[in-house]
């Protein structure tokens, strides 16, 4: 954990915190309960805008004073024209996201650059719990175990860069991410999560 004004703060927050310019434009799909948007926000002046599925989450963001909709990102983003936003962040929810081709076609869309961050499937941890204990994986990142886990796509470093190749998505910067740090080296072995900042 990191600290950003003596607040605590998760390690892909922080990636992302640095990411995002000054007073840009943000739509955070799937945000949560607002923590992400609202830092953006605070220190970094940011024009947000939220979209959440869960009630609960919807009561923290609005406690928060921050402006989140009620909806389902599958169903599309056909409210916003082009290029509405400076960044669209999709963080944690791609992987629990069904029609992820929709979701991330309609992004790169309303957003000039569209941020991802999802849990590594192939982190080596994974691999050995699957291997030697022939037990679904539970990691720092994958913390739900198989009967309660939200994830309904279960994806790699490499799935997803080829999953870019394929589709003609632009990747401009990647970061991995370790329980200690920034992986440099084997990220596909050694992240627990990944964050790829995507373009047309």
């Amino acid at each position: 954990m990191q600290k950003i004004n003596n607040e605590i703060i998760k390690p892909d927050h922080r990636v992302i915190f640095d990411i995002v310019e000054t007073g840009s434009g943000v739509l955070d799909l799937g945000c949560g309960g607002g923590e992400l948007l609202n830092l953006l926000v605070r220190e970094k002046k940011v024009k947000a805008q939220g979209i959440e599925l869960r009630e609960k989450a919807i009561y923290e963001c609005v406690e928060k004073g921050l402006s989140v909709f009620h909806g389902d990102i599958e169903g599309g983003l056909g409210e916003y024209p082009d290029d509405s936003f400076d960044y669209v962040i999709l963080n944690q929810s791609m992987q629990e996201t069904r029609k992820i081709e929709l979701v991330l076609r309609e992004s790169l869309r309303v957003g000039r650059k569209v941020i991802v961050g999802f849990p590594n499937f192939a982190y080596i941890r994974s691999r050995f719990s699957l291997f030697l204990k022939g037990r679904a994986p539970v990691t720092p990142s994958l913390p739900y175990k198989w009967y309660e886990s939200p994830n309904v796509h279960f994806l790699s470093i490499k799935d997803f860069k080829g999953y870019c190749k394929e589709k003609g998505i632009n990747i401009i910067k990647t970061y991995y991410l370790g329980s200690k740090g920034i992986i440099r080296c084997l990220p596909n072995l050694l992240a627990l999560n990944a964050i790829f900042v995507l373009c047309k």
